[in-house]
């Protein structure tokens, strides 16, 4: 009956994006940050807890260490006194656990954060007890032995996999020519796995999954007061943790172009640059620019360029991926192999006219529209509320992000277009990965 329910609530879920978000953001005691939204239209409870816990943290050679930790958080739980007796349990134990609560349970690594979701039922008995799951899991993981060395082996198999696909030899390359000897670049191989040991994750875990440096984002049937008390419950078993050390600047591009030999019928274009942080004052003219540029679809020049007007493929694109440290601006398309340099020329030639002149008053319009018109779909229902939500308040946003966010498009002119891509994009700079192509 529970499952029936739960199904039937999540068929229901939803959210008016055109209501301004009202969240609330407090800090705890133990420094915690919690960002919270109030909707009492279902009964259901969205939550996350993320870390300063993303591969960029990974120990050096041991690349794999954030996700391996971050996926066996919930193999097992130890045995604890604190803050009351509680009994180990092993992985069948705590899927089962939450599992009869009609409750669901996620969470990952990324490059910059760590962490767990949860959806639960909103009533009390089926909340607190998949929410004291989730603590427990946060703090008192035991990390098996048994589950690292199949975690592991099915980490290399991927890997191995991997070294097979021409899009990810292309994209493992490509992060290489951009960032060079910063951890952004850092990816797992088959030796950096087998190098990681229980130690590492018991290490990695005590570190980074600490209560000072948690960001704890809701959104859901529960009041205020509600909020606090399941916020503190979430975070009151994680220690403290000492300050983390600062990472290395992104480093420049020099503009280099490697060709990669591959068997495969087409090649594989990736080109860009480091270029964007999070919360960069020129987010807003950057996302609309490069609606036009390639962020649009067909109707963006790249298209149009590439596609249309030559036919050299069927999708060509471009974006901005604002990270903690500068995150990359990437362009790239599949082509025929006999047709990679032709295509490769006419993305430069688009790139280039595009800094040059900027859109036209036209393309500005039209993009606008697209970009304001969507963006309800951004916050149709409550999970993707709780996604932004936990990006604001992990990067630092300001709390109205999502309530300007429209007004914030619809500032932008033609000169901070063209301002802010000359700031950020140096066509001499710009680095190129072929897949399929001849050396």
């Amino acid at each position: 009956m529970m499952r029936i329910l739960f199904a039937v609530v999540l068929a229901c879920l939803s959210w008016s994006a055109e209501a301004a978000l009202q969240i609330q953001s407090w800090s705890l005691p133990n420094g915690a940050r919690v960002l919270f939204v109030e909707n009492h239209s279902i009964p259901l409870l969205d939550l996350s807890v993320e870390f300063d816990a993303g591969s960029r943290r990974d120990p050096k050679g041991k690349s794999g260490t954030a996700t391996l930790t971050n996926s066996m958080l919930a193999r097992g739980v130890r045995e604890a006194a604190e803050p009351q007796p509680e009994p180990g349990m092993n992985e069948a134990h705590i899927s089962d656990a939450i599992a009869d609560t009609g409750a669901q349970r996620g969470g990952g690594a990324g490059s910059d954060r760590a962490g767990v979701s949860l959806r639960t039922l909103s009533s009390k008995a089926e909340r607190d007890t998949a929410v004291l799951m989730v603590a427990r899991i946060l703090a008192q993981p035991s990390f098996p032995e048994n589950f690292l060395a199949r975690d592991k082996a099915r980490t290399i198999a991927g890997i191995r996999e991997d070294e097979t696909k021409p899009e990810s030899i292309g994209s493992k390359a490509f992060w290489r020519q951009l960032y060079g000897e910063h951890p952004y670049a850092f990816t797992p191989t088959v030796e950096s796995v087998e190098a990681i040991t229980r130690d590492d994750l018991v290490a990695f875990h005590q570190a980074h999954y600490v209560a000072n440096r948690a960001v704890v984002s809701m959104i859901g049937d529960v009041s205020r007061a509600e909020a606090d008390a399941i916020a503190r419950q979430l975070t009151q078993r994680l220690p403290q943790g000492a300050p983390l050390p600062d990472l290395p600047p992104v480093p420049e591009t020099r503009g280099q172009e490697q060709r990669i030999p591959h068997p495969a019928s087409q090649a594989h274009i990736l080109m860009g640059v480091p270029a964007l942080a999070r919360g960069d004052a020129d987010f807003f003219p950057l996302t609309v620019g490069n609606y036009v540029l390639g962020g649009g679809g067909f109707v963006s020049r790249l298209t149009r360029e590439v596609r249309e007007k030559r036919g050299l493929s069927y999708s060509v694109y471009s974006y901005f991926n604002p990270m903690a440290q500068k995150g990359p601006f990437q362009s790239g398309l599949q082509t025929q192999k006999s047709q990679a340099d032709e295509a490769l020329k006419v993305v430069r030639d688009t790139v280039a006219a595009f800094l040059r002149d900027g859109p036209t008053p036209q393309e500005l319009q039209a993009a606008k529209d697209n970009l304001t018109g969507g963006f309800p779909l951004r916050l149709d229902n409550n999970r993707k509320i709780l996604d932004n939500i936990a990006t604001i308040g992990f990067y630092g946003l300001p709390l109205d992000y999502l309530d300007t966010w429209t007004a914030n498009v619809q500032k932008v002119t033609i000169a901070d277009i063209k301002a802010a891509f000359s700031k950020r994009i140096d066509p001499a700079r710009l680095a190129t990965v072929i897949v399929g192509a001849g050396q």
